[in-house]
Formats: C-alpha cells, sequence, structure tokens
C-alpha cells in the first residue's frame, strides 16, 4: 500500500520542526540567561554580535540545505554512490568555508561592531563574544548542516535527538559559565560551542557508522567537483536569507541605537528571541518539505510537489496569524520571561510587538516559497527572494524615521515585507503554471 504524500510529509516535518525548535534553544536559552542576568547591555551586546553569526550559521545552511537536495535528487535517480560523494564534498566544502568566513569576519569584527552601537559596555561584551564563536566557527556550521544531511538521509528521529542532546547540554553550561562563573557574553559563547561541538562530532561519527543509509566508505570519500555549483547555487538562497538577516539586524541596530538609545536596542533584541520560535517552525515545515519536493523533483512526480507546496505554505502562514495574536493578546507577560526590572524595555518591546510583528505570517510564505525553489533546483529564483529582502527594505528602513521616529524604524519592517509578497507571490503562481501543467 502506497503512503500519502501527505503522511510523508508530516513523517519527515515533526521530527525537522522538532529538531529546528531544539536547535533554536541555542539562542532562546543565551538569551533568557543574558536578559535576566546581564539586562539591556547584555542583550544589546548579544544581537550586534548576531549580525556577523548570521553570516556564519548562513554558511552552515548553505551548505547543509544544498547538498542535502542535491542528494535527495541523485536517490530519486537511484544513483546512490554519487549521493554519498555528494554527502562527502559538503564535508569538506564545510570546513574549508568555516575557516575563510572566520578569517574574514576577524579582520572585519571591530569596524562591524563599533557601527553598531557607541556604547564601550555593549561594544566590550560583544568582542569578547565573537572571539569564542570565531574560533569555534566550525562547530557552528557543522551543527546547522549535519541535522540537515541526517535527516535527508531518511533518519529524521535521530536528527532530532541529536539536537536535543546538544540543547540540553547548552541549558546546563549556560547556567555554569553565565550564573555560576559569571563569564557574561564570554560564558555564552563557549556553552554554546561545547553544546555545538558535541552535536559536530556526533554527527559526522553518524556517517560513518551502519546507522546511516548512506554509509561513508573509503570509497566514497570524493571531491566531486561538478557537484559544488549544484550545493552552492541551490543553498544559496539560504545563506543569502541570513545575509539579509544579519544585515538587517545590523541597519536596525543602528537605527535603533540613534532614535532610542542602547535600551531601545535591548528591547529589538527581545522580539528577536520571541518571535524565534515562529521563525524556526516556518523554517522546519519548509526544510520538512525540501527533501520529499527534491525526490519526487527527481522521479519526475510533480503532482505531489504541488500538494507539498501547499500543505507547507498553509500551515506556515496559518501559524504567523496564530502567533501575532497571541503575541498582541501578551505582550508584557511573554517579554517577562527575558527581563522584568526595567519598564522602560518592556515598554519598548511592548510596542515593537504591536508595530514590528503584525506582518509575521509574511516572513513564512517567503520562507515556504525559497525552500519550493531549492527542491525543485532552481536556486536563483530562491536567491532572488533574499536578494529582493535586502534590496527592498533598507529604504524604508531609513527614510520613514526621518518622518516617524523610532515609530518608522519599527515599520519598516512589515511594510518592506508587504511589498516584497506581493512580488513573489505574482512570480510564483506564474511558475507553478509553467511547471505543473503537465501534472494530473
Amino acid at each position: 500500500m502506497q503512503v500519502s504524500i501527505y503522511s510523508q510529509y508530516f513523517r519527515y516535518t515533526v521530527p525537522t520542526v522538532a529538531a529546528m525548535l531544539v536547535n533554536g534553544l541555542y539562542q532562546l536559552i543565551d538569551g533568557i540567561f543574558i536578559g535576566q542576568y546581564l539586562g539591556a547591555d547584555g542583550l544589546a551586546g548579544i544581537n550586534i554580535s548576531w549580525s556577523m553569526i548570521g553570516i556564519l550559521v548562513g554558511t552552515g545552511l548553505m551548505i547543509g540545505v544544498g547538498t542535502g537536495a542535491i542528494t535527495s535528487i541523485y536517490k530519486g535517480q537511484q544513483n546512490l554512490r554519487a549521493a554519498r560523494q555528494t554527502i562527502s564534498t559538503g564535508l569538506i566544502l564545510l570546513v574549508l568555508l568555516s575557516l575563510l568566513t572566520s578569517w574574514a569576519l576577524w579582520c572585519f569584527m571591530g569596524d562591524i561592531l563599533s557601527w553598531q552601537t557607541q556604547d564601550p559596555r555593549v561594544f566590550d561584551l560583544a568582542v569578547k563574544y565573537m572571539q569564542i564563536v570565531m574560533l569555534t566557527s566550525c562547530f557552528t556550521l557543522g551543527s546547522t548542516a549535519l541535522p540537515f544531511l541526517m535527516r535527508n538521509d531518511d533518519n529524521p528521529n535521530l536528527a532530532t535527538w541529536l539536537m536535543v542532546a546538544g540543547a540540553s547540554l547548552n541549558i546546563v553550561f549556560d547556567y555554569l559559565f553565565i550564573v555560576v562563573w559569571k563569564m557574561e557574553l564570554q560564558g555564552a559563547a563557549i556553552a554554546t560551542a561545547l553544546s555545538q561541538s558535541v552535536v559536530t562530532i556526533a554527527g559526522l561519527v553518524y556517517f560513518f557508522s551502519p546507522l546511516a543509509s548512506l554509509r561513508m566508505r573509503a570509497s566514497d570519500w570524493f571531491f566531486r567537483w561538478q557537484d559544488i555549483r549544484q550545493i552552492v547555487l541551490v543553498g544559496l538562497s539560504s545563506f543569502f536569507m541570513y545575509l539579509y538577516w544579519g544585515v538587517m539586524v545590523a541597519l536596525h541596530n543602528s537605527q535603533f541605537a540613534s532614535y532610542g538609545g542602547t535600551t531601545a536596542l535591548g528591547a529589538y533584541t527581545v522580539l528577536g528571541y520571541v518571535v524565534t520560535f515562529y521563525y524556526l517552525t516556518v523554517e522546519g515545515l519548509a526544510n520538512g518539505m525540501q527533501p520529499l519536493a527534491s525526490f519526487n523533483y527527481g522521479a519526475n512526480q510533480l503532482a505531489n510537489i504541488r500538494k507539498l507546496l501547499g500543505l507547507a505554505m498553509g500551515l506556515a502562514v496559518s501559524l504567523g496569524v496564530f502567533v501575532t495574536l497571541i503575541l498582541n493578546m501578551y505582550p508584557r507577560e511573554i517579554i517577562a520571561v527575558f527581563n522584568r526590572d526595567n519598564p522602560e524595555l518592556i515598554d519598548f518591546a511592548t510596542t515593537g510587538i504591536r508595530l514590528h510583528l503584525f506582518a509575521l505570517c509574511l516572513d513564512g510564505f517567503l520562507v515556504v516559497v525559497a525552500a519550493f525553489y531549492q527542491s525543485i533546483n532552481r536556486g536563483k529564483k530562491a536567491m532572488l527572494i533574499s536578494i529582493g529582502n535586502i534590496l527592498v527594505q533598507p529604504p524604508f528602513l531609513f527614510l520613514l524615521p526621518l518622518g516617524w521616529g523610532l515609530t518608522g524604524v519599527w515599520l519598516a519592517f512589515p511594510i518592506s515585507n508587504l511589498v516584497l509578497s506581493s512580488v513573489i507571490l505574482f512570480i510564483l503562481f506564474k511558475d507553478i503554471r509553467q511547471l505543473f501543467k503537465s501534472a494530473v
């Protein structure tokens, strides 16, 4: 009896969403500890650091998504040797890019951080945090990419449990380094690095063990030059998604610091943590679709791809509407998880929820569309979404505050999302008609 495409989707998506949420616990746990024990200064310090961390995470995601998609297409074509060699290529590329990216960020770290804040305390906290992050960047990339590869190897549950183990360790390490040993943001970085190292090492061991369906052998350890272009091209939109995020966070940080000071910057950080679970759930919904859509694309089962896209899109947008309602109903209670002692920060963050997040569901729409294009090997279209975000948002971010001050900074994100989503929706409908006209 053939299993329906919907059942297959939830088989992949439930553990994928769980893994993404667990992965998000790294950031969320750091945010709770930092907000409660270091206050607005600590929140601001970690936020200006995330403009660079986004590049590292995006690089790992690019390799994980790109390698996973190409591997799944080879599996759909029954070319298992090529699939294993693609995994090998992805792992080697991961190491090379971790070294290159860290070196580049180290060279420009001081300039990037000082551009976002003039507060010496916030700057010092961020420098100490980023020094640890860049020295351990291979674990940041590895812990991001390897769970994707494990899920594409038909082992989503094990990938999820591996992420659970990493997040659990992060809680313990955060408590020790931040609360007990009072190492501030430097301690938070060490805690995260140690947790990510466990995930990375265990993920590597998995692919050389009998648990892997695409178990690596000595003969498979090969660098397929012909796959590099496709891995990068398919995964590049994921990199640009995080590059966009890093650039936008940096630009927002600069504007919030100018129009509202360190407290407003801390409030913006809280909002980032508050919506983390929505973003990660949407990424899970999209990434759960990706292996199945890639497989069905390789097998020329186009009708199944249309069903997957409709289901993932409906879930992502509906969840966005629900999260927005909850945030507006209980803003102060949610913000208090991160800081309950600074009334000004709570007021800023509450205003941010009302103004900054009212079009949150559109981010879910854009993430699913990008994953859809990745899964059918149209990386250029997926990349268009991220580049579009980078190009569309800055004009609103710098022009609206001229007339509306801090309110304009809050509104730039949702207004630009409305504009970009309208354009992407038109392109998507056009491509769906062309791609699926032969589907039954």
